[in-house]
């Protein structure tokens, strides 16, 4: 692609050739992207972003807010709702799974994402167990980004989600750089679609910024 035809919105719409963004952004870029590939592969799904910000992922409130309207602009629906707090959004998030079990729903199957940070995962642990009891569509599945923070750079305390996983029966997928963020994450919406089990993705600040 020439230089001079670049534009900003290419991070998320592009399928080829090399575009610029951040391990946030490509977390961003992750339900639109799914959203067009369900379409060419003829499925009605719409997607589901909520969680609560948080270092190293302060900024994916942002970048999925600008995804998002790109993606209502295609006609495709992916809806971003910040929550109250991280329990209410994973709560939300289940709800997106169990909808489709609902003569009402107007979609095959939902997206569902919930964001936040390591101490967020803590409050919102309650939640999350149900939610991975619960299960996930076949047609959607639920993905839990976790930001972690190890080096305290932003918390009071050193965090990793790894062990908090492991006893929420997620399995763990850990992108080391801002491709295997966007590879991994189709990878994590494919696994969560499969085996009907919520998936986390652990996020640390040299991969989101």
């Amino acid at each position: 692609m020439a230089l001079g035809t670049y534009t900003l919105s290419d991070r998320y719409r592009l399928d080829e050739g090399r575009v610029f963004l951040s391990g946030s952004q490509a977390l961003a870029r992750l339900p639109y992207e799914q959203l067009r590939a369900d379409r060419r592969a003829g499925l009605r799904t719409a997607a589901y972003v909520t969680g609560y910000p948080g270092s190293p992922l302060a900024g994916y409130d942002r970048d999925v807010s600008a995804a998002a309207k790109l993606a209502v602009a295609e006609g495709l629906d992916l809806v971003f709702q910040p929550g109250m707090n991280e329990e209410l959004a994973a709560t939300a998030v289940m709800g997106s799974q169990l909808a489709v079990t609902l003569d009402t729903c107007r979609y095959e199957g939902i997206l569902g994402i919930w964001y936040g940070k390591g101490p967020g995962i803590d409050r919102a642990s309650d939640a999350l167990r149900h939610a991975t009891f619960a299960g996930t569509s076949a047609k959607g599945g639920a993905i839990a980004l976790v930001g972690d923070d190890p080096n305290a750079k932003s918390s009071t305390i050193p965090s990793s989600s790894g062990a908090t996983l492991v006893d929420l029966n997620m399995p763990i997928i850990f992108p080391g750089d801002v491709q295997e963020a966007v590879d991994l994450g189709r990878h994590a919406v494919a696994l969560s679609r499969a085996c009907g089990v919520w998936v986390g993705i652990k996020i640390v600040e040299a991969v989101a910024d």
